[in-house]
């Protein structure tokens, strides 16, 4: 196991963003799991954005090949890539969200 020093002050700011949590590893994992959502949220928004937009979901997208129908226009391009980082972030952090869990799981036995 290692073991981790932290400096009074960052102690006292960790304190201070996870106050409920006594042991320092819980802390960090609320500090991971509270960075994950805001990541997924942020993936979903840009998912949200660009369902509306285009009137579609990216899979009915990119089988549509819009990109191809609207010319590969810089817009719809931009568009597909981020909307394509977004399809992937979602399923990324829902995938370490659910592994953080497990994490949660086995340290509550």
């Amino acid at each position: 196991m290692a073991t981790v020093t932290l400096l009074p002050h960052m102690q006292k700011l960790l304190d201070e963003a996870v106050p409920a949590e006594n042991d320092l590893d819980a802390k960090l994992r609320r500090l991971i799991e509270a960075e994950y959502l805001r990541e997924l949220a942020r993936h979903r928004r840009t998912d949200l954005a660009l369902q509306r937009k285009y009137g579609s979901s990216f899979a009915q997208f990119v089988a549509q090949q819009i990109t191809r129908q609207m010319n590969y226009s810089w817009e719809v391009e931009q568009d597909a890539m981020a909307w394509e980082t977004a399809v992937g972030g979602i399923v990324t952090m829902e995938r370490k969200l659910q592994e953080l869990q497990a994490l949660d799981d086995e340290s509550s036995d």
